[in-house]
């Protein structure tokens, strides 16, 4: 295909005037509604849902959307260059290399195109990361409100089984140095055979705009009713939409109370009606959570175990005298187990998620390095190759009068203007990839959503880098066509 659609442009040309060095102008707005179609086809896609839980739709989406912004090139050419022309045109070198860019867009375009199809990656890697780092770091400081955090070493493993009592929960509250102590108890509930267990998650709820990261606002509960909020992949997977009775799971939590308690306190929890009164945001279950009042949850289940304890530490005591003596209640209370706890403050466990978040994409940018190194490689290539044919052309200016320096600043202003057009066209298509990536890629995926950060200065930086390195490698190519042998070749016409 690659060597198909060059040898179909050569195949339009028409023979007498190519010999005399004229070409072939190119068709004015040819390109420009096939750009305009294959945009506009990547932005219908993207609205279409997920196949089989892929998001394929989106796929093609950013494919059509990479091949109609370079499409659109000669045409985003021809509009800038244009209105920039009469700027220069009493400046002969920035003349020469604004008039070479604006005749040959064409050339222009094949050239730059693999600088915008890899800076328009980049761009969008760099949004779409910098986006779910920001809306981490925000989704951080809503779920971890307290100075120091308490486990048991097994709760991961065995969260049904190691818990603390209320009568250590009431001790620990006593303890110098301690604020407040507020619980969280989680479980697993298997809602759907053929689905992985989600998480119910039991804990002080006052004012869910503020104690959960809800996505939108939460809705009043009816009366004889208790409200649940799920995170959004409670949404995708089990259609838990806001203001609906969720039936799942009444027969899922009459299963894990009827254990022990009496008929008629199963019959209440089974014809229990709760309601989906708001969309929380959760980045660490992926396969759904269901967040439910502490109280409520003790009154259906007569359970008041808990698995975590958050504490607010009021300063008075230093926060290692805080952990012995919370480590020392427990060998109290439980016979040895304070060894078994686990603690860890807020700076803390916010700081190992980011470091697991920045690690975990670090390789993302060593990526965008070599697309942009390789987009490179196509410019170079393409210049080499115009440079040489350009001989007798760098020849007639030198007989001119231009000196070598003067010809390597036009190739040089050449490869400036070609790459900052391609710069912009990445910059554009990047962000427009970035939304697909943000708003439909990531949900479809991983039943989560974020908000889109642009980080403007490193963006504008990396656009920047990608113009200078193009006018470098410009002027390296054109340096061995710019010599004697330049002057040389204009004999050949005579």
């Amino acid at each position: 295909i690659g060597g198909w659609w060059p040898a179909r442009a050569a195949q339009k040309l028409p023979p007498a005037q190519t010999l005399k060095g004229l070409g072939l102008a190119p068709a004015a707005g040819a390109g420009r509604w096939l750009s305009i179609f294959l945009i506009a086809a990547g932005a219908l896609l993207a609205m279409l849902p997920p196949v089989f839980g892929i998001p394929l739709a989106a796929y093609v989406s950013v494919a059509l959307l990479l091949v109609g912004g370079i499409t659109a090139l000669p045409w985003l050419i021809t509009l800038l260059y244009d209105r920039l022309s009469p700027w220069v045109q009493h400046r002969l070198l920035p003349l020469l290399a604004v008039e070479r860019a604006r005749r040959v867009r064409e050339s222009a375009a094949v050239a730059v195109s693999g600088v915008v199809a890899s800076l328009s990656l980049a761009v969008a890697l760099t949004v779409m990361v910098a986006s779910f780092r920001g809306s981490v770091t925000n989704w951080l400081d809503t779920v971890l409100p307290a100075d120091l955090y308490v486990r048991s070493t097994l709760s991961a493993s065995a969260s049904d089984t190691a818990y603390f009592s209320p009568v250590f929960v009431t001790a620990l509250g006593g303890l110098p140095g301690v604020a407040r102590v507020s619980t969280l108890r989680t479980l697993p509930l298997l809602l759907d055979a053929g689905k992985p267990a989600v998480t119910l998650i039991s804990r002080p709820i006052d004012k869910p705009s503020s104690d959960l990261p809800l996505v939108g606002a939460a809705l009043a509960v009816p009366d004889g009713q208790i409200g649940i909020y799920v995170s959004e992949a409670m949404v995708d997977l089990y259609g838990a939409r806001p203001g609906s009775v969720f039936a799942p799971i009444s027969q899922a939590f009459s299963a894990f109370t009827q254990a022990g308690r009496a008929q008629a306190a199963t019959d209440l929890v089974a014809n229990q009606k709760f309601f989906v009164a708001g969309v929380w945001r959760d980045y660490a279950r992926q396969f759904g959570a269901i967040t439910i009042d502490q109280r409520d949850f003790e009154r259906l289940s007569g359970d008041a175990r808990v698995n975590d304890l958050a504490l607010w530490i009021d300063g008075s005591v230093p926060d290692a005298e805080v952990q012995q003596s919370i480590r020392a209640l427990a060998d109290r209370q439980s016979g040895g187990s304070g060894a078994l706890l686990e603690m860890a403050s807020v700076s803390q466990i916010r700081a190992t998620s980011l470091k697991i978040f920045d690690r975990s994409f670090a390789v993302t940018y060593w990526l965008q390095g070599v697309a942009i190194a390789i987009g490179l490689f196509g410019v170079a290539a393409s210049f080499s190759a115009q440079v040489l044919a350009r001989r007798k052309e760098f020849g007639l200016l030198a007989h001119l009068g231009l000196t070598r320096r003067q010809i390597l600043t036009v190739v040089a202003g050449e490869g400036a203007a070609w790459t900052v057009i391609g710069a912009l066209a990445g910059l554009a298509l990047g962000l427009a990839v970035s939304t697909v990536l943000v708003f439909v890629v990531n949900p479809q995926s991983f039943h989560w959503t974020m908000d889109l950060q642009v980080p403007w200065a490193r963006l504008l930086l990396l656009c920047a880098a990608v113009v200078a390195a193009g006018t470098l490698t410009a002027w390296l190519a054109g340096r061995a066509a710019a010599g004697r042998d330049a002057v040389l070749a204009v004999k050949e016409d005579w």
